[in-house]
């Protein structure tokens, strides 16, 4: 859903920038969709367009 690594969003978390996970099982942690997408709807726009192979696949 974000294209952060593990390390960031962990690292996120703990600087309390990041919606924190819930537990979900002994090992396993998750987090809600609505959270995630209020918390990608607060960043700012960017003004930077993405590289234009992107959308380009391999044929």
């Amino acid at each position: 859903m974000v294209s952060l690594s593990t390390d960031s969003v962990q690292r996120q978390v703990r600087e309390e920038n990041f919606p924190k996970p819930r537990q979900i099982g002994p090992r396993r942690v998750a987090w809600l969709m609505r959270e995630v997408e209020q918390w990608a709807e607060e960043r700012p726009v960017s003004q930077n367009l993405p590289p234009e192979n992107t959308a380009r696949r391999a044929v």
